[in-house]
């Protein structure tokens, strides 16, 4: 009878443990892995919370940057100033002339081409004839390239003009004179059409 109530009283106690651990991993450990998860989530969003504040924090600050980038901007004056597409073309020839003739070529002819809109800006193109020779070529590419406000080449077709038959030897004489052709392009911010 000793026995048998030892063996009830273990039997008990076992199973009030195995009730306790069931009760345990059933309930209490999932609930505490969820508070682990929740506290986790907690702990990111907190994280990113105060990123977030640090950058509201920086927006003024930024705000200013721009607006002092902006007017750097427009101090370098990398686009024309003109109001119209008409009277920056009319700046571009202008300019071109100018260059041609400083450098000792000869402006043949300036042709206003079709103003395209890409990205907030207006390209303003200008078709070019002149001839000269290599070095005012190189000069005039070099002058219109380094200007400001800022003006690209493109489209250059370059063409050797032939030389002149000599009368008494009857042979062609070497020319170093080039017809030139290319478009000269500047532009403009759309915003101020």
């Amino acid at each position: 009878m000793k026995n048998e109530i030892m063996y009830q009283r273990w039997l008990a106690l076992g199973l009030f443990l195995f009730v306790f651990m069931l009760v345990i991993f059933v309930a209490i450990v999932p609930l505490v892995s969820t508070g682990l998860d929740y506290y986790q989530q907690t702990q990111e969003l907190t994280f990113r919370l105060k990123r977030a504040e640090q950058i509201v924090a920086r927006k003024q600050t930024v705000l200013e940057d721009v607006k002092n980038i902006k007017q750097q901007y427009q101090q370098l004056n990398y686009f024309s100033t003109q109001n119209t597409v008409a009277l920056a073309s009319a700046d571009l020839q202008k300019f071109i002339k100018a260059t041609i003739s400083s450098v000792g070529g000869q402006l043949t002819s300036t042709q206003v081409l079709p103003s395209t809109s890409e990205n907030g800006f207006k390209r303003i193109s200008v078709k070019v004839r002149m001839s000269g020779d290599a070095e005012i070529l190189r000069s005039v590419l070099y002058e219109i390239e380094s200007s400001v406000p800022v003006m690209i080449v493109d489209q250059i077709d370059i063409r050797p003009v032939r030389g002149k038959r000599n009368r008494k030897t009857r042979k062609i004489e070497p020319s170093s004179k080039l017809n030139i052709n290319f478009q000269a392009t500047g532009f403009m911010r759309a915003e101020s059409l």
